[in-house]
């Protein structure tokens, strides 16, 4: 997959260079909450980041594996075989160290609207489930 220019939008739509957005939760930054996750969880996939996919994804998630090396080349080839074509927010709540983010992500293969669960361990966010609303992607 080719490097996702930094001075290009931030996938996530927020109307930032990506550099200015996600970009630094990608380098290390911890997201101050489970909807800057989400956000740069889609953004991860956009640009090809199966890395911080699998830090960012809780252990209880049932797609989670030690076997880093397939589980990286599965969102790797997820990556390269869709196309990434916006994101809205359409409600968040949070209750305590639990949120939960409905979302519409428009993707190559179709319309994606999934109601995503973040806790928050230690400090950190984690993405540890999501239950699909309606649209169903072909590449997912």
């Amino acid at each position: 997959m080719a490097k996702y220019s930094p001075n290009l939008p931030c996938p996530c739509g927020s109307g930032q260079k990506y550099k200015k957005c996600c970009a630094r939760y990608h380098k290390g930054a911890l997201p101050a909450n489970a909807l800057l996750l989400m956000k740069s969880h889609y953004s991860a996939y956009a640009v090809g980041n199966s890395d911080y996919i699998i830090k960012t994804t809780h252990p209880d998630n049932p797609d989670y594996t030690d076997d880093r090396k397939t589980w990286k080349a599965s969102i790797n080839r997820f990556c390269r075989e869709t196309r990434f074509e916006g994101l809205k927010i359409i409600e968040w709540s949070e209750v305590g160290s639990e949120t939960f983010v409905i979302f519409n992500a428009a993707l190559s293969g179709g319309e994606m609207i999934e109601r995503s669960r973040f806790l928050n361990e230690q400090g950190s966010w984690l993405y540890v489930d999501g239950e699909m609303l309606t649209g169903s992607p072909s590449d997912s």
